[in-house]
């Protein structure tokens, strides 16, 4: 279901497409269509949220794959995979531009993205080994990631340009994106898994926790309780929504100043569950539609 004012690839929204190609479509046209953002679950919210602090009158499509939920233990080829199927549904649906809102889809897949859709842009995630690296006054930072994230190229980019005079301390959470999933965001439990990844760190002199995950966020006060107000804890998705607004205001694709920023969802797993979530993490009301996969990775919207 595309957003309010917006046809599927079969209307206005597959002209528009043709249009940017061509040059034959005004910017403000184009400027007026939602921004498609995805992740595999409500990690991305984190994102959205920072998003709608700085750009309120940008509409976004956001895509939950929670079918799939969570993509950091699986084979980087199958969330490639994942990753392109949503980014041509959310094309389909009239996106201007993709976020890739999940820090293991970013490392798995967005170069193949930028490859495979040459004209769109996009924006992914990139863990913050920099700004922490810079900021560190012990030398010693903390990373938490999930697997995907930390065995993908983008990552070991990113240390081996900036990480050259820091110790990396790096933990997977297992469980905890399930956790954050449930809208478990300070039980026994979630607490017993960052205790596990952080102590150890503080006992080697951490002072810089960096969140390689975009579930992580909604669990920063947790974090902070644990860590004590001498670490620093670096959420990337303000920098990240600021890059979004650079390439929208470069591209001239920024929504106008007088426009309503609607919001509509798409989930592969429950559409109650992410109408829920949407209203415990950001505090709003979205319509949500529910999607299902084929057997050839492909997305339909459920009937």
């Amino acid at each position: 279901m595309p957003l309010d004012g917006q046809t599927s690839m079969g209307g206005r929204t597959r002209q528009a497409t043709i249009s940017r190609r061509d040059g034959q479509t005004t910017a403000t046209a184009l400027a007026a269509a939602p921004i498609g953002m995805f992740d595999s679950g409500v990690g991305g919210l984190s994102v959205l949220r920072a998003l709608r602090a700085q750009f309120p009158h940008e509409s976004v499509l956001y895509f939950a794959d929670q079918g799939h939920v969570p993509y950091g233990p699986r084979p980087l080829e199958e969330v490639r995979a994942f990753a392109t199927a949503i980014t041509r549904f959310l094309l389909d649906q009239g996106a201007k531009m993709i976020v890739v809102a999940c820090n293991a889809a970013s490392a798995a897949a967005l170069h193949a993205l930028r490859r495979a859709f040459p004209q769109v842009p996009f924006v992914g995630m990139e863990p913050a080994v920099k700004p922490a690296a810079e900021s560190t006054r012990s030398g010693v930072v903390g990373v938490l990631a999930t697997p995907a994230t930390f065995q993908g190229a983008l990552y070991a980019s990113v240390v081996e340009r900036f990480a050259d005079n820091v110790r990396l301390l790096q933990d997977t959470c297992p469980g905890l994106v399930g956790q954050i999933e449930r809208g478990a965001l300070d039980d026994s439990a979630t607490r017993a898994i960052l205790e596990r990844a952080l102590r150890p760190m503080l006992a080697q002199g951490m002072d810089t926790v960096v969140l390689g995950c975009t579930h992580y966020p909604f669990v920063i006060p947790l974090i902070q309780e644990i860590v004590g107000p001498a670490v620093r804890v670096i959420d990337p998705a303000p920098a990240v929504a600021r890059q979004i607004g650079r390439i929208l205001e470069a591209m001239r694709l920024k929504a106008s100043a007088t426009a309503t920023g609607r919001l509509h969802g798409f989930t592969s797993g429950d559409a109650t569950a992410l109408t829920a979530a949407f209203a415990h993490l950001l505090g709003v009301s979205v319509p949500v539609t529910p999607v299902r996969w084929t057997e050839d990775l492909q997305i339909q919207i459920a009937q």
